[in-house]
């Protein structure tokens, strides 16, 4: 029978059949077919670690069942999340949810990160509640969808969302007997929520400005579409060795920072001069691998260089590989950088191709036209769109939340005056497109109406924060309530006129992406005297895209009190001593050494 004769998930049971048939002729030297069936469970070694119930696993989940036997038949001790996928999938525990709710009762034990396959995350002890995150694949949003969301929000949880900075929604303080009812609202109004938390493929972000961007090199919606519903098509794009980011860059004005994603696909032009036979003029997408700038590590350019119809099986191919190799034992080692530090790239693609219908197509990059320059206000105010007489709007939100009410009245404006679409950013606002020019003034005055602002304020527009102690377990500060007091503090004290992306995060985790700011700032409790309060470590100088770097250490252990004072220091020291209104901040860092810019600040630190 040819390759052709096998469905797709037949030659994924095969395939993972193999696998574990090879495994275990490898580790005990059985020949015949019928030894080679068992696989050891519950995480034992498979010598001198004590036994485990015999179990055959194939079908799409026998990748991950191999991976976890190949560190197992290595003398090696999986870690507790991995333990706890091997135990019990997590992609099968609807029911357990269901007698949970009806019980009133929160998951214990690794029930709590089995039950994040399904996006609900139980927040204690920050909140006695869950938070349920959602797949919004490229941001893009609908109205009615909104309206449902504020709906859901109001009836089973804290009748608010908030945008977080992989451009989708969560709601929170969701009591247990809701959590049905919450899944269950969300799939009716056709969002996904499976795979937004545990370890999984996180939400794919593309560029907000696509299909509407008069510089975009190409409209990636689709691509995120298409890669999303590849994952929620495919079961063993489930259980990864962690979380894993893929964003599309399409070369618009508003940048989805894809250089910080593990798969980058950033577009770039090929003109007639630098065409050849394989890659003749046109727009294509290179591919980087890599990034997680919470680990100080950008996405860099591998040299293979993609027709957009060979995205997602690329990206698909790389997830397979990562799910092959990648640490089963230390989560702190096992995201794809790590795999990339230990193997380098070469040897990583070569194992890829494997799951390639094509070989890696490689390309100078130097013959090829990137993108146009980013507008780092592009995602604030109204802006004009490539057809003729629309324009979209940025609209800034107070760190990313929006109360019930504002839901209803951004979903009102984007029917009145747009056609419907809404798309969130990953900085944590929104942007509503298609609004005739002779509407704007209207526009504007609806936006202010629900509480909210749509002018380029540069420190609210480049304000981020993640969720925070005051909702999140892993969180030394409250930064939501701290990123807005650094924001009402500095409006007043400086006349600012040009952007500035301040992030604060709550911890090491840097889902608010402290060290990409042009100020980051890290969640830290602070020793004052024989008390410890709320604080944070400070960076400065960071920066995405073409302005590409790692922010450098400025304080360590700075009380939240102090933060907005330094700050501000830090703004009127650029203000007055910048070359002129050209440079920008992150330039005016750059050239200062860091005990320069200590200088500028009249601060000392409780703690060296």
């Amino acid at each position: 029978m040819s390759n052709t004769a096998f469905t797709e998930a037949q030659k994924q049971y095969l395939q993972g059949f193999v696998s574990g048939v090879d495994l275990q002729r490898h580790n005990k030297g059985l020949g015949s077919l019928a030894g080679s069936l068992p696989i050891l469970n519950n995480g034992a070694a498979a010598s001198g670690g004590g036994g485990g119930e015999m179990v055959t696993v194939g079908g799409p989940d026998a990748i991950h069942r191999a991976a976890q036997d190949r560190f197992i038949a290595d003398g090696k001790k999986l870690n507790n999340e991995e333990k706890a996928k091997r135990e019990k999938n997590a992609l099968d525990i609807y029911d357990e949810m269901v007698e949970r709710a009806k019980k009133g009762e929160f998951p214990k034990g690794s029930d709590v990160f089995l039950t994040k396959f399904h996006g609900l995350f139980y927040v204690a002890p920050a909140q006695d509640s869950y938070m349920c995150r959602m797949r919004l694949p490229g941001g893009l949003l609908k109205s009615h969808q909104l309206r449902g969301v504020a709906q859901i929000a109001k009836d089973h949880a804290g009748n608010y969302a908030h945008v977080t900075t992989r451009a989708n929604l969560q709601i929170r303080e969701i009591p247990p007997t809701d959590t049905i009812h919450v899944l269950n609202g969300l799939a009716d109004l056709g969002i996904i929520t499976r795979g937004a938390g545990g370890d999984n493929l996180r939400n794919i972000t593309a560029s907000p400005t696509a299909g509407i961007d008069s510089q975009e090199l190409i409209d990636t919606a689709q691509l995120s579409k298409d890669m999303h519903h590849y994952i929620i098509q495919n079961r063993d794009m489930y259980g990864l060795p962690r979380k894993f980011n893929i964003a599309f860059d399409g070369g618009g004005i508003v940048s989805s920072v894809a250089d910080t994603n593990d798969v980058a696909f950033m577009a770039v032009k090929v003109e007639e001069e630098n065409a050849t036979e394989q890659f003749p003029a046109g727009v294509y997408f290179r591919l980087e691998l890599g990034g997680i700038t919470g680990h100080k590590d950008f996405a860099r350019d591998t040299g293979v260089m993609l027709k957009p119809d060979q995205c997602v099986e690329a990206a698909a191919a790389i997830v397979r590989c990562f799910i092959e190799h990648g640490d089963r034992t230390d989560r702190k080692k096992a995201r794809l950088k790590y795999l990339l530090d230990d193997w380098g790239f070469e040897k990583f693609l070569d194992q890829t191709t494997k799951h390639l219908s094509f070989d890696w197509p490689k390309f100078d990059i130097t013959k090829c036209t990137p993108r146009g320059k980013v507008d780092r206000m592009g995602h604030v105010d109204f802006h004009p769109q490539k057809q003729a007489d629309l324009h979209y709007v940025g609209i800034t939100l107070p760190v990313g939340k929006l109360e019930e009410q504002q839901m209803y009245a951004i979903a009102d404006i984007a029917d009145q005056f747009g056609n419907g679409d809404i798309r969130l950013t990953v900085w944590q606002n929104l942007l509503i497109p298609n609004i005739p020019t002779d509407k704007i003034q209207a526009v504007k005055q609806a936006i202010e109406a629900a509480g909210l602002h749509w002018s380029k304020s540069n420190i609210r527009a480049g304000l981020i924060a993640c969720t925070g102690n005051n909702g999140c377990k892993f969180a030394a500060s409250d930064t939501k309530r701290h990123a807005m007091l650094i924001a009402e503090h500095v409006e007043t004290t400086v006349a600012l006129d040009t952007p500035v992306n301040i992030h604060v995060t709550g911890c090491h985790h840097s889902c608010a992406q402290h060290y990409i700011g042009d100020i980051g700032l890290m969640g830290a409790g602070v020793s004052v005297d024989d008390d410890m309060v709320e604080g944070y470590h400070m960076y400065i100088g960071g920066g995405y895209g073409e302005n590409q770097g790692i922010a450098r250490d400025l304080f360590e252990s700075v009380q939240a009190t102090d933060a907005p004072m330094i700050v501000e220091q830090l703004l009127t020291a650029y203000m007055n001593n910048r070359n002129d209104e050209s440079e920008s901040f992150v330039s005016f860092c750059n050239r200062h050494e860091i005990d320069q810019l200590k200088a500028y600040c009249a601060y000392e630190p409780a703690v060296a």
